[in-house]
């Protein structure tokens, strides 16, 4: 996926848009860590900053909590309502 910098959607909701779908569809199951911000920087092109406001997104959705020294882990599929 690439980034639209220009379009009315902020990177780190794009980011984390793709990031709960990727969840919901299984592609990165409950139990498992999400991509190291390394690799999500490399990935997306963006600052780790903005990757943090993305996981954000997702921890204060409940979908994600991170582990101190591990990563970020998923917790929890989005409700299909969302």
């Amino acid at each position: 996926m690439s980034i639209d910098r220009e379009g009315p959607v902020p990177p780190y909701r794009q980011i984390a848009d793709e990031l709960r779908a990727q969840i919901g569809d299984g592609t990165i199951p409950v139990g498992r860590r999400i991509p190291s911000l390394v690799d999500l920087e490399q990935r997306y092109g963006v600052a780790r900053d903005t990757l943090r406001k993305a996981v954000k997104v997702l921890r204060d959705e409940g979908l994600v909590e991170t582990v101190q020294g591990m990563g970020v882990y998923v917790i929890t599929k989005p409700s299909s309502d969302a």
